[in-house]
């Protein structure tokens, strides 16, 4: 299980026993969008390859309020 832990500088990830974390910059370029409108479905996909989402798609703007 892919655990994330967003912030307003970016995204702390706990995947597959490693920990690493994921710079606002990179997540804005890796999707070309502006941070607070990235999904966390999306920031997901960045991490896993074909990743089993489930829910509603939140905005990171909506998750670190």
């Amino acid at each position: 299980m892919t655990v994330l832990s967003f912030d307003e500088q970016g995204v702390d990830v706990v995947y597959e026993g490693h920990d690493f974390r994921l710079e606002k910059s990179l997540i804005e370029d890796a999707t070309e969008k502006p941070y607070p409108e990235v999904t966390d479905h999306e920031v997901l996909r960045l991490v896993e390859k074909d990743p089993s989402v489930s829910g509603e798609a939140r905005r990171i703007a909506d998750i670190v309020e």
